[in-house]
């Protein structure tokens, strides 16, 4: 297994095995549709339900992450704190680092940047060495990305819809 894959295959497995509804956004996710790239973090669009978000944040800090900027993790869980976030300070994601695992991070969407039970409904599974993960569907993906518009964003909704083309193109 190569070095990224060990870093996010424990977290995705320790939020199966919590219950968690989350989908796998960003780089991680173009890789696992199959474009190969480079990623130091794994983006996350986790349910914001109460229970969920419980049951993610025990897990994520029973498995040593802590959060990058200087509050506490159950800060996340607060709906009002998390608005405040994206309106004074332009926060989108909400960084964990984990002191074992330098150089790599776990992203948490802030706000559920879609409707989280219709994209849950076309999400795509995968199979990982020891556990299943839940990745948005392609199309999904590439409309999260043009919304990002950031360049290395461009250049990933170039090669998923050159995939695109080569899985409609298999028919």
């Amino acid at each position: 297994m190569e070095p990224m894959a060990q870093r996010f295959e424990p977290v995705l497995k320790t939020l199966n095995d919590a219950g968690v509804r989350y989908l796998v956004v960003g780089g991680v996710a173009v890789v696992l549709h199959g474009h190969l790239r480079t990623t130091g973090d794994l983006d996350l669009v986790v349910e914001l339900s109460p229970t969920n978000l419980d049951r993610a944040l025990d897990a994520l800090e029973g498995s040593g992450f802590q959060p990058r900027p200087p509050v506490p993790l159950r800060s996340f869980a607060d709906p009002e704190t998390r608005r405040s976030w994206v309106k004074e300070k332009n926060l989108r994601v909400f960084s964990l680092w984990h002191p074992d695992f330098p150089g790599f991070e776990v992203d948490l969407f802030v706000e559920e940047p879609f409707d989280f039970d219709e994209v849950w409904r076309r999400r795509v599974e995968v199979e990982l060495e020891g556990s299943t993960t839940f990745i948005v569907a392609l199309d999904d993906l590439v409309a999260l990305k043009k919304a990002s518009g950031r360049a290395q964003d461009l250049e990933d909704i170039e090669a998923l819809q050159e995939l695109a083309r080569g899985v409609a193109g298999d028919d």
